[in-house]
């Protein structure tokens, strides 16, 4: 909300300055965002009268003229505005004049014509961004008299971010009534008297859509002089408000919504058809908006309709067909009340955002119609003539809001505030605000006015005591409170440690949206049922995540084409699976997951280049699942996923069952999801590894460990993992180690078949072990690996 300060302070005028007004509106919960100054710098600008104009003798398109300024002999200056002429009243900047961007006016010769100064134009004195000509003021204007002066422009504007519950506050009245409840002083509005009725022609209006529209006023004003020029004093004010001058009509209903807060729309009464109806639009419906936009409705949108067709988006945007035009001669002017219900998003949904709708949406005041058209009329007839008809007006009461009962106890006040508030003050400040109030001793039965429709419950009544009371006035203390110790389980282990190790391990963290594109999503789990979003934020954000890995490959894809090479990103958060056991039919399970693609590490002489590969990623899921302490119970097993490469992806499994996936993602996606290269992927269940075993002081040996190697052939299909598995499982006595160290095929072994190396450490805790132990441990494993694998030691 825009506001010019003067114009506020021509309703109240507290004794503060600019910036204690500010910031007197800011604590009030009336946020000032920006003050700014109406005008730039300038001097020496008066106001002048053209008495002589003439061609330039030697330039087609500039003009000598002579300009009455008030001084004993007419100035010469040459000009080049086309709108030049005889007996214009303008503003002239004299010599010495200092202009905005500190351009300084001199006496100085165009074309061999003297010119001792310049006619301004808006653009040229900072006022706007009109280049069309110079300014045009009112024939009243008097000669030599200080042009700052004149337009009053030693003014500020004042830029309010209101919060949406503050709709009241979208009118300069809202405004000062704010101020003057904050400073204790009356009001000064201006008079809105009810205006001579000068003939009877009315137009019937029809409410058929009461519970979107249940109060609309219809007024028919005759003989209207559209043609008319908007008074200078209602131009600045709305300029100052950030609007643009367009006709007097149109200027009035701009300044009566930012003088009152309540929107107002004119049409043609000429074009209208029959009688006004207020009806919810026919499904397919077509309407030309003001801005030649072609619209197609549905049938929850509110429409301003005649017998034949729509004519405007009710509390939004007018139709071209029905507007005002500088044709005009008669028309009829709307006021009405229309439920915010009913408006909201309607705007959005053709791309509109409108000063009504902006009021409409948050609400106006169910009061304020006849005041509203009352106040227009008054300004139409005073600026453009005109015959004024009586007001018309459809309502239904049952669905006007009704006034709001709100009870507020002392003892729940002082309790959320803190501080005890004297019982007189708290009656002051809610009748100051304009609450009807009763107090009982213990409690203060409020009736809320019917432009406060923010407050319905008792918190809203204490919110508004606290800001009008001062919330600097309400001392700032520690709050008591007992401290106690959280129980925490020591065998579950935070999600954040496993973030924290993968950041050790070089990953960034990343956050990414819950919902994803559903072709991506399809394309990476085919046979995964997405739960589809009735209103997303976009197609591209429409379902909701089966898994982290959509969002964790955007974020690759976003960055490598930026040039990064070396990338890994890791995430926990929650995916959603339908299941119609779960709450609201939705399964939402922690997840942790990650992304390596590019370089194994950033590019650097003494570093091999070397791409990211499916073994460096398992690398680091067997370094989150070493957390548990029972590495052990997982294994990696080759499995499908329609998401991964066939021979580069495994599946995690944990007693048998699986809780992840790991794998390079399939070479068809790469260039469908805006990959470059090799991708790796890992997600696991948070659930399956949180759960750690505790560790167990253990004494230190100090005897010596021994080590056996042993070289073994074995088929090439069988996994190394199976056999290091079934060495751990036969329980050998006192082996502490187990490693294979090399991998071998070629000269020597068979085709099909390769050699693993293995080595086995043995070590007892209380004495040296003598070599008959050790060499039953090692026939032991030998003979194990020779039944169940049929295995054979290398030669």
């Amino acid at each position: 909300m825009k506001f010019s300060e003067k114009w506020l302070r021509s309703w109240v005028n507290p004794a503060l300055d600019q910036v204690g007004l500010a910031e007197q509106l800011s604590m009030a919960g009336l946020e000032v965002d920006d003050v700014t100054p109406v005008a730039e710098s300038f001097t020496q600008v008066v106001i002048g009268e053209v008495v002589k104009c003439w061609q330039h003798p030697d330039a087609d398109k500039l003009q000598v003229t002579e300009v009455n300024v008030g001084a004993d002999e007419p100035t010469t200056i040459v000009c080049g505005a086309p709108n030049c002429r005889q007996g214009l009243k303008v503003a002239v900047a004299t010599v010495g004049a200092v202009l905005p961007g500190d351009f300084k006016i001199k006496k100085a010769k165009l074309r061999g014509q003297p010119s001792h100064g310049m006619l301004c134009s808006s653009s040229e004195l900072g006022l706007n961004d009109d280049h069309d000509g110079i300014i045009e003021l009112p024939a009243d204007a008097p000669i030599g008299m200080d042009y700052r002066e004149y337009l009053d422009l030693d003014d500020a504007t004042f830029d309010v971010d209101l919060t949406a519950n503050r709709a009241d506050c979208l009118g300069v009245r809202g405004i000062a009534r704010e101020v003057g409840v904050l400073n204790r002083l009356p009001v000064n509005e201006p008079e809105v008297a009810a205006v001579a009725v000068s003939h009877d022609e009315t137009r019937a209006i029809e409410l058929q859509a009461p519970a979107a529209c249940p109060r609309y006023l219809g007024r028919v004003v005759r003989n209207v002089n559209v043609k008319a020029q908007s008074p200078l004093w209602l131009t600045e004010r709305l300029r100052r408000s950030g609007v643009r001058s367009i006709d007097p009509v149109v200027d009035v209903t701009n300044y009566v919504l930012l003088e009152l807060g309540h929107p107002m729309h004119a049409f043609d009464h000429d074009k209208l058809s029959g009688a006004v109806q207020v009806r919810m639009a026919k499904d397919g419906e077509t309407l030309t908006l003001l801005d030649g936009k072609e619209v197609t409705l549905q049938d929850d949108v509110l429409v301003i309709a005649d017998a034949q067709q729509a004519l405007a988006l009710a509390g939004i945007f007018g139709g071209e067909h029905s507007g005002v035009t500088t044709d005009s001669q008669n028309i009829f002017l709307e006021s009405a009340f229309f439920s915010p219900a009913a408006i909201a998003g309607r705007a959005r949904r053709f791309g509109l955002h409108t000063d009504a709708s902006h009021r409409y949406e948050r609400g106006v005041d169910p009061e304020l119609q006849r005041t509203a058209m009352e106040r227009a009329t008054q300004l139409i007839l005073a600026i453009c003539g005109g015959e004024a008809g009586p007001i018309v007006e459809a309502k239904d009461d049952s669905q006007l809001p009704q006034p709001q009962q709100v009870v507020l106890r002392q003892a729940r006040l002082a309790k959320v505030l803190g501080i005890s508030i004297a019982d007189d003050d708290v009656t002051d400040i809610l009748q100051r605000l304009g609450f009807t109030v009763t107090f009982d001793g213990a409690s203060w039965d409020v009736t809320v006015p019917t432009f406060r429709f923010d407050i319905s419950i008792e918190e809203d009544l204490i919110e508004e005591v606290a800001r009008v009371y001062g919330y600097h006035r309400i001392q700032a203390s520690a709050p008591a409170a007992q401290l106690r110790m959280v129980q925490r389980q020591e065998a579950t282990l935070p999600s954040q440690r496993f973030k924290a190790l993968l950041v050790d391990r070089g990953y960034q963290e990343a956050i990414t949206y819950s919902f994803v594109d559903p072709k991506h999503q399809a394309m990476l789990f085919d046979e995964a049922a997405a739960l589809t979003l009735p209103h997303p934020i976009s197609v591209e954000m429409s379902s909701m995540r089966v898994s982290l890995w959509p969002g964790l490959l955007g974020a690759v894809a976003h960055n490598q084409k930026r040039q990064q090479q070396s990338l890994a990103f890791c995430e926990t958060g929650l995916r959603f699976l339908p299941n119609e056991t779960a709450e609201n039919g939705v399964a939402q399970e922690p997840m942790i997951a990650g992304v390596r693609a590019g370089k194994v590490v950033p590019e650097h002489w003494s570093d091999e280049d070397r791409a990211v590969d499916f073994y460096d990623l398992k690398g680091d899921v067997e370094a989150l699942l070493a957390l548990t302490g029972e590495a052990e119970r997982y294994t990696f097993v080759a499995d499908a996923h329609p998401a991964l490469h066939p021979g580069q992806s495994a599946g995690i499994f944990k007693d048998g069952r699986c809780v992840g996936h790991l794998g390079a993602i399939h070479p068809q996606f790469e260039k469908k999801l805006g990959l470059s290269g090799r991708t790796f992927v890992f997600e696991l269940q948070l659930a399956a590894v949180q759960e750690r075993r505790l560790p167990e002081a253990q004494p230190v040996s100090k005897y010596p460990s021994i080590r056996r190697d042993l070289a073994i052939v074995v088929p090439t299909q069988l996994a190394a993992g199976e056999i290091l598995k079934a060495i751990e499982n036969i329980g050998v006595n006192h082996l502490v180690g187990l490693n294979l160290f090399d991998v071998y095929e070629g000269t020597g072994v068979a085709d099909g078949y390769r050699s693993l190396a293995l080595s086995l450490t043995l070590q007892h805790p209380e004495r040296t072990l003598e070599d008959q132990e050790i060499n039953t441990a090692v026939e032991k494993v030998v003979d194990m690996l020779t039944n169940e694998f049929g295995a054979t030691l290398r030669e």
